[in-house]
């Protein structure tokens, strides 16, 4: 269903919203997800030409550009080379840059549009892992959790590094509790991340085959939302920020996704408003709110301060139309006629 913005709206919901009022629709469980917003002040020296060693212009219509471009996927295991026009979108130095990936037009859920790297939980997530940073209980109490079972808060920190690894081969892990690995790329690593994708590997082992520890202290949790209950597929999702270590470096290892992208937040918005760059709310939500920070620090900062209500969108109908309404971010508010998208509940 087209918006006069980017917002990622599936022409299926008026009905399914119809069914959920009517009482003929049972919501499913969500499955908690974890999703992590990478951040970086600025572009690395190797990340400012474009892969035929231009430089870019002035930076005015760089999300343009990456709305334009045809995006092929890249190499599984090699490293990201940025599109075309993506060095001024992703800011000068001094400027704070978040690492996107578009999904798939062919993926069921929100196909083509602009994400974080993330996934559901892994049963195996709970297994134990040597540990650095805020304790498991710690971690349950931020999260909205039972401090009294903490292997559950585990489980979603582990999945957003996990996750992180997976789709962006960056990790957040080290040899010691105050270090972290300076470089995942090599076959190895790589036959590693495979594993840990097919489910042939869990994370646990993982790690502990390469003697690293899970570095949670490198996170903060910035947001929580659930996916709305007339969604078949559901997941209460949390939303964490984290730098990207020194020396390591984002390459689109997911096979969900054809492009991605290091990208100032302002500048996605501007081409999420545009409606050039296809977006969930709590994407666009969040980008929104990083645009209020002018470095790494100065989010990691914030997020020790972010309300972890969870955000789950509300559907009413009233004066004859159905309201879909996200409580808090009044932008995502569409009002459905009845005879929109099937016949009326």
């Amino acid at each position: 269903m087209s918006t006069t913005n980017g917002q990622w709206y599936p022409p299926e919901w008026p009905e399914r919203i119809r069914l959920l009022s009517a009482g003929e629709l049972t919501p499913v469980t969500p499955r908690r997800a974890a999703t992590v917003l990478l951040l970086r002040d600025g572009q690395p020296e190797q990340d400012r030409q474009d892969p035929q060693g231009r430089q870019d212009g002035d930076g005015e219509h760089a999300a343009e550009k990456l709305a334009a471009a045809p995006g092929p996927a890249r190499a599984a295991h090699g490293p990201e080379a940025p599109a075309e026009g993506v060095r001024d979108a992703a800011g000068g130095p001094g400027g704070l840059a978040v690492y996107m990936l578009r999904r798939r037009a062919s993926m069921a859920f929100a196909g083509g549009a602009y994400a974080y790297p993330g996934g559901s939980v892994d049963p195996r997530d709970e297994r134990m892992v040597t540990w650095a940073g805020p304790s498991r209980a710690q971690w349950a109490r931020r999260l909205g959790l039972d401090p009294d079972e903490p292997t559950q808060a585990q489980a979603i920190v582990c999945a957003a590094v996990r996750e992180t690894f997976e789709e962006a081969g960056v990790l957040l892990a080290g040899p010691t509790p105050h270090t972290v690995v300076a470089d995942t790329t090599g076959d190895d690593w790589e036959a590693d991340r495979a594993a840990l994708v097919a489910r042939d590997l869990s994370f646990a082992e993982f790690l502990d085959r390469r003697g690293l520890v899970l570095r949670s202290d490198l996170l903060g949790c910035w947001a929580r939302w659930i996916t709305p209950e007339f969604e078949p597929r559901r997941y209460d999702t949390w939303f964490f920020v984290a730098a990207l270590p020194r020396g390591q470096r984002t390459r689109n290892a997911s096979t969900e996704a054809d492009r991605t992208v290091w990208i100032r937040p302002v500048d996605a918005a501007d081409g999420y408003d545009r409606g050039e760059l296809l977006m969930m709310p709590p994407t666009i939500a969040t980008l929104r709110q990083l645009a209020a920070h002018g470095s790494v620090a100065e989010a990691l900062a914030a997020a020790a301060d972010r309300d972890l209500k969870p955000i789950l969108a509300q559907a009413r109908v009233e004066n004859g139309e159905l309201v879909l309404s996200w409580p808090g971010h009044d932008e995502f508010t569409r009002h459905i006629p009845r005879a929109t998208g099937g016949s009326s509940a």
